[in-house]
């Protein structure tokens, strides 16, 4: 026969606490995305702003 009780939930248990270790993983991963997208998307803006500025100075130095 087997080697558990009629009510043991074991097995159910051991399926929560995985289930539960994957959903920890699954958010932190998506976290960390978002993190990485969001500075990429910082550090876009920042290196636009740059090149306007400096395109902005190099058509004003050339009018003087």
């Amino acid at each position: 026969m087997t080697d558990h009780d009629w009510n043991d939930d074991s097995g159910y248990r051991d399926a929560v606490r995985r289930a539960e270790g994957a959903t920890r993983f699954g958010w932190a991963a998506i976290a960390g995305t978002t993190g990485a997208l969001g500075c990429a998307l910082i550090v876009m803006a920042v290196v636009c702003a740059v090149a306007v500025v400096a395109g902005l100075y190099v058509v004003v130095s050339m009018n003087r």
